[in-house]
């Protein structure tokens, strides 16, 4: 090469020096900050959707320190509900032992009686004291708030899950489509059809019953003439034993007399039957039926298909929630789903007449709301309702269409141990208590199987996806120390080489400086 003004060599030389200085320089960057993406640059498309995996891994992480969290709330709510089991129990044992009134004392029961009262102002105590973070939590604060509940329609309600998303409040509309009815059986009360004495409304000859209903069975003997309302009087006597009572029908004991179960539902049924039949068949008028249709029973049956028989079960509501068919329980019915969980008790009235209007209400708010999931949405989060536990709103049971309370069984109050003792009654007090454990019982389980199947489970899905979604921006991202420094050893060669080569190229030039001697 003759030529000085153009040292091609020397700009190809220079061009690969700077290439394999840019490759060392990246190649020193990677190693030293462990990441393969730096800049965008160093992979477009791989840096999007590194980052979009960061901002998920933000989310999920974030979810995880939630799901502990309220597992934190639930096992702190649970533990207020525990000292709150146990003193319903202390108050159970206090009430059986002073049924035991033959055996104890008026002062051990005024005694008694102070532990119950102690025992109700600490449940109380406890429901409104119990707190996690300032937040209050069985005081109902976490319960959900209603409007326009009718109490001519719903006695009581209890809503566990409401979804507010994309709405400020929740219809509910309940539409009865078949009634809840007692187990019924009928006796005629027109003994026209059969030869000589008795008198309608009489049973015609001596005999014995077995009244059998579901709190048990008892027998009842029976005079010949023996009128009607006195038959009734008997049984109704009874009916703390056996959980079956009778009316008359109509117009008196020419109407005939009804056997009903004391309750409403499947679960209760009434059964009478006659263990000696006279030898004579016109001198028995003890024909029993029951309804033989799915129709409401109201007034006098004999205008309806009947059927010979002797036993008879109740029937569960059948009801519509916002459209869905509802689980009917007696009078009870509930519905179950993410967006909306509820179980509503129907006044007697309601549940038993399908021609009344649709009776509605809203839920406006409340609730406690958790955030399981990485995105805002429905889909991940879960609404769950804890009502107050103070004892004027624990043990609903009613009793002559009121509703008596676990406070009712304090000093002074209608249920309380003296007044039980006067009325020689404490089935109510005992229906109270056992009412309310089971209402506390219930509330931990669907708090235990919220933290077990919700909590637990979101908890342990959310860790496998962190797990999975690090691993795979790892291998999207992270630098592989083993090919990096493979690569830097070249890049190290080639500039070591590239200064050598420039060296050259430069001097082929001072070459020409031997031609002009």
């Amino acid at each position: 090469m003759t030529r000085i003004n153009t040292n091609v060599s020397s700009m190809i030389a220079r061009q690969r020096l700077n290439r394999s200085g840019d490759d060392l320089q990246i190649r020193l960057e990677r190693l030293s900050t462990g990441l393969r993406i730096n800049r965008g640059r160093d992979d477009p498309a791989g840096l999007i959707i590194s980052e979009r995996i960061s901002t998920e891994l933000k989310g999920i992480e974030q979810a995880i320190a939630n799901s502990q969290r309220a597992s934190s709330v639930i096992a702190t709510t649970e533990g207020s509900l525990t000292e709150i089991n146990d003193l319903l129990n202390s108050i159970k044992a206090l009430t059986i032992e002073a049924a035991n009134s033959g055996a104890i004392s008026d002062e051990e029961r005024d005694a008694n009686q102070l532990q119950i009262d102690s025992a109700i102002q600490s449940i109380t105590r406890i429901s409104n004291t119990a707190t996690f973070g300032g937040q209050k939590l069985l005081d109902g604060s976490l319960g959900y708030i209603t409007s326009g509940i009718s109490v001519s329609t719903i006695t009581k309600s209890s809503i566990t899950a409401a979804s507010f998303i994309n709405t400020g409040a929740i219809n509910v509309s309940i539409d009865v489509i078949a009634s809840a009815q007692k187990g019924s059986l009928y006796l005629s009360g027109d003994n026209s059809g059969a030869a000589g004495p008795p008198a309608d409304g009489a049973i015609a000859s001596a005999t014995t019953i077995q009244v059998r209903g579901p709190l048990g069975v008892r027998e009842i003997d029976i005079l010949s003439g023996t009128s009607y309302t006195d038959l009734a009087a008997s049984i109704n006597a009874l009916t703390g034993l056996t959980g079956v009572t009778a009316d008359i029908l109509g117009g008196g004991d020419t109407s005939g007399i009804a056997f009903r179960s004391e309750g409403y539902g499947s679960n209760n049924f009434v059964s009478v039957e006659r263990l000696n039949k006279p030898a004579s068949a016109a001198a028995d008028n003890f024909n029993l039926v029951k309804v033989d249709v799915n129709a409401d029973v109201t007034g006098l049956p004999w205008g309806l298909t009947t059927v010979a028989a002797t036993r008879d079960e109740g029937r569960d509501i059948s009801a519509l929630i916002n459209g869905n068919v509802a689980s009917g329980n007696g009078l009870q019915i509930s519905i179950g789903s993410p967006s909306l969980a509820l179980k509503l008790d129907l006044s007697e009235v309601y549940a038993t007449d399908p021609s009344l209007a649709v009776s509605t209400f809203d839920i406006t708010g409340g609730g406690s709301l958790y955030q399981l999931g990485p995105t805002i949405n429905a889909l991940q989060q879960s609404n769950i309702g804890i009502q107050s536990t103070s004892s004027e709103s624990l043990g609903s049971v009613f009793k002559n269409g009121v509703a008596n309370f676990l406070s009712s069984l304090q000093t002074g109050k209608t249920n309380s141990l003296a007044a039980a003792d006067q009325s020689r009654d404490y089935s109510t007090l005992s229906e109270i208590v056992e009412a309310s454990i089971d209402e506390i019982s219930i509330l931990r389980g669907r708090l235990g199987a919220f933290e077990r199947n919700v909590l637990d489970a979101n908890s342990r899905s959310l860790q496998g996806a962190f797990e999975n979604l690090t691993a795979s921006q790892s291998l999207i991202r992270d630098a592989d120390f083993a090919l990096e420094s493979s690569a830097l050893t070249r890049a190290q060669i080639l500039q070591s080489s590239g200064i050598t080569v420039l060296t050259l190229a430069n001097q082929q030039s001072q070459q020409v400086l031997q031609l002009l001697g």
